[in-house]
């Protein structure tokens, strides 16, 4: 589906044929509800109020413009669409977390999703879990926008929240290993080589952007819900072990981990 110019949060551009298909799971703790709802919600979004609905799409994309004057572009900008959007129009910085440019920057992000955000919210619970998942959102929404205060192009799509659980994975499950998919070969790969490859590439794009060959791509997002979602990870690599009680009823309980335990933060539940 061609939508027209929009800049797109995804994950998948320049890994070219290798995908992550699984890695190594968190026995215990959490259920990873959200992690797993978010990945619905997102497809429910885009075939439900985007399919054939540009103007929806348009409306509730993030503009930096948008959002740097608390301005409301309501015609077309040279020969980008513009559409009323919500009020106040901060709420696109909310609402394009879970829209996507078409059926593969939609695909791309929900397997990175998939793969790498179940562990993080088995660990830290669900509800710190989302609210990590916002802000990592809210923080690569800014930092694009920082590139390019007074641009008039529309941004959408997860990646940018994505972006933050891969750098809270990285320095969480350094050693986890990721399956990964090249051509017709499965292999797996240390988190750390994997994901410490994809954001060298990203940075490296997102320098060569500022040249102005963008690609279409908000690498700053990446650059900027990654790091977002480090500092995230060593907070709840250090502190989350020090939590006596997660939930009221079930209370944690040290254990080593069927694969491997990070530092103790695998955790099972029992009730109490």
């Amino acid at each position: 589906m061609y939508i027209g110019p929009l800049f797109n949060y995804s994950l998948l551009i320049k890994i070219n044929m290798i995908f992550p298909i699984g890695d190594d799971q968190v026995k215990g703790g959490s259920k990873p509800i959200f992690s797993y709802s978010f990945i619905a919600i997102n497809v429910l979004v885009f075939v439900l109020l985007q399919l054939g609905n540009e103007a929806f799409t348009y409306a509730n994309s993030a503009v930096p413009y948008e959002i740097t004057t608390g301005t409301d572009l309501i015609t077309q900008q040279g020969q980008i669409p513009h559409f009323p959007g919500p009020t106040p129009i901060y709420l696109t910085l909310l609402y394009s977390i879970f829209m996507h440019g078409s059926w593969m920057h939609l695909i791309g992000n929900m397997v990175f999703l998939w793969v790498f955000a179940d562990n993080i919210e088995s660990t830290v619970g669900s509800r710190r879990f989302v609210i990590f998942y916002f802000l990592g959102g809210l923080a690569a929404s800014l930092s694009h926008i920082a590139t390019d205060s007074m641009s008039v192009m529309p941004s959408l799509g997860a990646s940018g929240a994505i972006a933050a659980c891969l750098g809270a994975y990285l320095v969480m499950f350094p050693k986890s290993k990721v399956k990964v998919l090249f051509f017709i070969k499965i292999f797996a790969v240390p988190a750390f080589l994997f994901l410490g490859f994809w954001i060298v590439q990203q940075v490296v794009s997102g320098m060569g952007s500022l040249g102005g060959d963008s690609q279409g791509v908000a690498w700053f997002a990446h650059i900027g819900g990654f790091t977002f979602g480090v500092v995230g990870g060593l907070f709840f690599r250090f502190t989350y072990p020090k939590v006596e009680q997660v939930h009221a009823e079930y209370t944690p309980i040290e254990v080593v981990a069927t694969r491997y335990n990070n530092r103790g933060i695998t955790k099972r539940f029992k009730k109490v």
